[in-house]
C-alpha cells in the first residue's frame, strides 16, 4: 500500500471515530449559555436563607438521571428532609442519606446565597453565570462530538 492509501484510510476511520462518538456529560444550561461537566459527581451548596449556613447537595450522574445521594447541613429547619438515613460525621455538618433519583436538577440562582456548583478541585460559583433569581437547568445527555463545540466544558 502507499502512503497515500493508508493516509485516507486513517482519515476515513477518524471521521467515522467522530461521526459516531459520544459521550454521556452533566449540562448546565444557563438562560444565554451552555457549560458541560464531564464529572460524574458534583455538589451543588448556598446560604440557606432562614438559618444563614451553608447546605450541600451531593449528585451522582447515572446514565440519563441523577441522584441525589446525600444531603448536609448544619441545623434543622425549613426545608431538611425528614425521612433521610442520618449518616455519621465528625466535621459539625448532619449528614443524611437520600438515594433519590431525578431527571434533571432546576435551580433559582441567588448572588444572595451565594448558590455554587463544586466538583473535583473547581467550584463554580452559579451566581456569578446568570442574573439574580435566574434559573439553571442540569441535566444528562449523550452528545456526539460535534454538538460539543456549542458549549464550554467545566
Amino acid at each position: 500500500m502507499n502512503n497515500k492509501v493508508l493516509l485516507g484510510s486513517a482519515l476515513i476511520l477518524a471521521l467515522l471515530f467522530l461521526t459516531f462518538y459520544h459521550q454521556n456529560v452533566t449540562v448546565i444550561e444557563t438562560d444565554d449559555d451552555t457549560y458541560y461537566l464531564n464529572d460524574k459527581s458534583f455538589t451543588l451548596t448556598w446560604i440557606h436563607s432562614v438559618e444563614n449556613e451553608p447546605w450541600y447537595e451531593v449528585y451522582e450522574r447515572q446514565d440519563n438521571h441523577f441522584v441525589l445521594t446525600e444531603t448536609y447541613f448544619k441545623t434543622f429547619g425549613a426545608g431538611v428532609p425528614s425521612d433521610g438515613e442520618i449518616i455519621e460525621s465528625d466535621d459539625d455538618f448532619i449528614h443524611m442519606k437520600i438515594n433519590r433519583s431525578m431527571d434533571e436538577v432546576n435551580i433559582i440562582v441567588s448572588e444572595n446565597a451565594e448558590t455554587t456548583l463544586i466538583t473535583g478541585d473547581k467550584e463554580i460559583p452559579l451566581y456569578n453565570l446568570v442574573d439574580h433569581n435566574h434559573e439553571v437547568s442540569i441535566n444528562t445527555r449523550h452528545l456526539y462530538f460535534w454538538n460539543m463545540w456549542g458549549g464550554t466544558f467545566i
